[in-house]
């Protein structure tokens, strides 16, 4: 017994550069090695996957990227699941963004999901339309015109040429909408300026901060679901069967939080042990 209460107090005492090594390592280690730790979907990213699930096949979707490299680890795995799963139903898909660097990060979703993986034809299956300055007034134009705001896409090539953009003339034309959102100009903006007016049904994935700011959009049933966080990407990289970055990040995130627990307890421990052996002598 004796030899355990000097280990616990060794260990309550340990530099704080092997603490920070061993969070370290409990962090990286995840990522390359997913351990597959049990998860279960929450009713809003079960919400998201049913209402995209029940859309016709050859649905036409807008895709809005808005958010940027800061918020990609919680965002971008979302945007590949949804890609995923609206590319295994035939959808249509259609990407716009309010973000400068979203644009960015939507091609090179759209590169990895519908050009490598999927093997679909550009200006065909899906076309990534881009970044347009404006904020709420670009979410307005496209309810209104969006061939009037987009004349080209983010490759330069005229809508008019582009041969999925037939019959896309306003917003009104798309059988939903996704957002993926990592604040202003965002979700909330899509409902208040296109959704509302306009009855187009829509979901969205957001950051974890963010998810009080719109869930009761959710809760009115003006937005169908919500992916929260990284939690909702991995959540969404289950029901699709397909583990991603999203389902080592939590991984990650669950081992790492595992392990600073563990300290504290060790360091409250060692504390009570030692207190007690000064009261003795």
């Amino acid at each position: 017994m004796k030899y355990i209460t000097d280990l616990i107090i060794k260990m309550s005492s340990v530099d704080r550069r092997w603490i920070f090594l061993v969070i370290a390592l409990a962090v990286i280690l995840p990522l390359f090695f997913p351990m597959g730790l049990p998860i279960r979907a929450t009713p809003t990213t079960q919400q998201v996957y049913d209402t995209i699930d029940a859309l016709p096949h050859g649905s036409k979707v807008l895709v809005s990227c808005e958010y940027g490299p800061s918020t990609k680890p919680e965002i971008h795995p979302m945007v590949l699941s949804i890609l995923r799963h609206l590319f295994k139903n035939k959808h249509k898909v259609y990407v716009t963004c309010l973000w400068p660097d979203g644009q960015f990060l939507a091609s090179d979703a759209l590169n990895l999901v519908g050009r490598d993986e999927y093997g679909l034809t550009y200006g065909e299956d899906y076309v990534l339309l881009g970044f347009r300055p404006g904020n709420e007034a670009v979410v307005k134009g496209i309810v209104s015109n969006i061939r009037k705001l987009y004349t080209i896409d983010a490759k330069g090539t005229k809508v008019t040429e582009i041969p999925m953009m037939e019959g896309v003339n306003r917003f009104e034309d798309f059988d939903f909408l996704f957002s993926a959102s990592a604040g202003y100009p965002g979700t909330i903006e899509w409902v208040q300026y296109a959704v509302d007016p306009t009855n187009v049904p829509m979901s969205t994935g957001t950051t974890s901060i963010q998810v009080n700011e719109v869930m009761p959009y959710v809760a009115s049933g003006q937005v169908q679901g919500i992916l929260a966080g990284m939690p909702g990407a991995a959540e969404y990289e289950k029901l699709i069967g397909v583990p991603g970055i999203g389902t080592s990040g939590m991984d990650a995130q669950s081992i790492a939080h595992l392990v600073i627990v563990l300290f504290i307890v060790l360091g409250n421990v060692g504390y009570l042990i030692e207190r007690n052996r000064s009261k003795k002598y």
